[in-house]
């Protein structure tokens, strides 16, 4: 079995022991530097804040006191909304000493969000006022635990985070320093977050302070993350990647940024001249989209091959002329833009090496929530494409059990692993074992080390000749159909009442009406099942008879997901 190897440390890194480690470094080492630049409109008028790592670290300590001064020594503190300033002063006042803190997903419904309250036994909730519907909802049903609402913002009838950092620093300018005394349990469970889902309820992940730093420390190791780089927050704060990842900034000395939507995604990054960011694959995929369409639109094309013939051509001498030679192209994002780090889920490689052929290097990482979060990661100098690369510094990686192909299941050990599932043994017990996390993810490894996801175990459909059938693999093949906006692959008995074991590949394809009607002219239902048929025909062609894909639902209407974007398959399974 080949051997999954560590990407080789290159940078410097400082491994701290808790958040409130973390953040005093930071404003030593980067005084005077931007961590946060924040912009404030009033009608026409547009403003920008500076917030120095010096600041961030006292506005914590403010924050943090006056919610000491409150009583919420030992609380658990949940926190739902938008990534703004507000939420990681939040976030970093609750962690260093005060509690346990919650983050939830602003985009789950009342009901979810209730449930991940009762369930992390929630005593206070920083919301912003986006969310004040579900709060006053949590208010007038009072089926929680919560007794505290801390708006974000100044809001009638609430405590805004503004007022606690006032009484704080007045308290601490007094004398009161109790808050930056308070004990903190690195390796303990300070975190609960909430995964989302594809087949079931959520289930609440421990992890510790020193599980993220760990993380953080391997990926300061071998990422190209510089002091003075300016990041945006793109990812959510309520997922491990998009928290972490922030920590990731405020640990290298980044100034992070903030989108004011997507619509203005390509317009923030020029008036910021942001160099780097963390981000799902869809936004990249997005990007390279819309530089290509003004590339056509400009007749361009011919040159921007001609400057790609170029380029790879003199980087086998090691010259690097694609910054230059594609100045035009940079331009549009800024100019400055030069590191682009993808994860969540697979990105399309042409998009992946779109952006390093144009110069701004690009790399994908794998990992998940119980490991706070990333187990394996390309850089600037291992990449392979459709990889994720190896594994981070200080994490072992193995595959478990492999077929015959050398396909198994994906097992992780390392100090950025969870505790377990809050208060589920059951669930814990079958993904932690003998300290292995036991990700649920096929992959394999090529000769040179290189880790390739294959897909989920829980997806594999398995045929009555014992052949297994990957639906990744599949469903890759047909989003490259480019009027297909989102597929499933699933297995389905070939008879009604037959045996079980003898399934039929299916395929639900999701189209894009929009797309039919301009590429083929028509809107007609039975036209577009023509037309999807008959190019699922030529990619089985390609296939073994065993992979083939015999049954298909077409439709427009979206198929129901997580908010982070994931199919729910179990509940599209059950709808066939």
């Amino acid at each position: 079995m080949n051997e999954i190897k560590e990407l080789k440390p290159v940078f410097p890194s400082v491994l701290h022991q808790d958040f409130r480690e973390l953040i005093n470094y930071s404003a030593k080492a980067y005084q005077g530097d931007d961590a946060f630049i924040l912009k404030h409109k009033q009608g026409k008028n547009i403003s920008y804040e500076h917030i120095k790592f010096e600041d961030f670290r006292d506005h914590v300590n403010f924050l943090g006191t006056g919610m000491l001064r409150k009583g919420f020594k030992g609380k658990r503190i949940a926190i739902i909304g938008k990534n703004r300033y507000e939420w990681m002063l939040a976030y970093f006042a609750a962690l260093c000493g005060l509690g346990i803190c919650v983050p939830l997903d602003k985009g789950l419904p009342y009901e979810e969000v209730e449930s991940s309250l009762i369930r992390s036994y929630s005593d206070v909730l920083v919301f912003d006022k986006a969310q004040l519907p579900i709060v006053e909802e949590l208010k007038e049903k009072s089926n929680t635990k919560v007794t505290d609402y801390i708006c974000m913002e100044e809001l009638e009838g609430y405590l805004s985070i503004k007022e606690l950092m006032e009484d704080g620093k007045k308290s601490m300018e007094d004398g009161f320093t109790d808050y930056l005394q308070l004990p903190i349990d690195a390796h303990g469970t300070t975190i609960i977050l909430f995964t989302s889902g594809t087949t079931s309820m959520s289930k609440a992940v421990q992890l510790s302070q020193y599980n993220i730093t760990a993380n953080v420390y391997a990926m300061l190791l071998v990422e190209d993350i510089r002091h003075g780089d300016i990041n945006m927050a793109f990812l959510p704060y309520h997922h491990t990647f998009g928290s972490t990842g922030q920590i990731v900034m405020l640990a290298a000395g980044v100034t992070t940024t903030y989108c004011d939507g997507l619509k203005y995604l390509q317009k923030n990054i020029v008036e910021y001249k942001v160099s780097l960011f963390v981000c799902v694959p869809l936004l990249i995929e997005s990007i390279y989209k819309k530089i290509m369409q003004t590339v056509q639109k400009q007749g361009l094309e011919k040159k921007v091959a001609l400057g790609l013939k170029i380029s790879k051509f003199l980087l086998k001498f090691g010259i690097d002329v694609r910054r230059k030679l594609f100045k035009e192209i940079l331009d549009q994002l800024g100019g400055n833009l030069r590191y682009v780090i993808s994860g969540a889920s697979a990105i399309d490689p042409e998009a992946l090496e779109g952006f390093n052929n144009f110069g701004i290097t690009a790399v994908q990482g794998y990992g998940m929530t119980e490991a706070s979060p990333v187990l394996a990661a390309e850089n600037t100098w291992t990449r392979r494409t459709g990889s994720i690369g190896m594994a981070m510094p200080g994490v072992e990686l193995r595959i478990d059990q492999p077929n015959e192909e050398g396909i198994g299941e994906l097992i992780a050990r390392g100090p950025n692993i969870m505790s377990g599932y809050y208060e589920n043994k059951e669930e814990t017990a079958k993904v932690l074992s003998d300290g292995w996390l036991h990700t649920g993810d096929l992959a394999s490894v090529d000769s040179d080390g290189f880790i390739f996801i294959r897909g989920r175990k829980k997806n594999v459909i398995v045929l009555k000749n014992g052949k297994n059938v990957y639906p990744e693999e599949l469903e890759l093949l047909i989003s490259n159909l480019p009027y297909v906006e989102e597929n499933m692959v699933f297995g389905q008995p070939r008879h009604k009442d037959g045996d079980h074991k003898d399934l039929a590949i299916c395929a639900k394809i999701v189209y894009k009406p929009d797309y039919m009607k301009e590429a083929y002219g028509t809107e007609d239902p039975a036209e577009i099942q023509r037309i999807i048929k008959r190019d699922i025909d030529v990619i089985n062609e390609e296939l073994p008879v065993y992979k083939q894909m015999l049954r298909l639902v077409i439709t427009d209407e979206p198929m129901v997901k997580t908010t982070t974007g994931k199919v729910k398959r179990y509940e599209e399974t059950k709808k066939m």
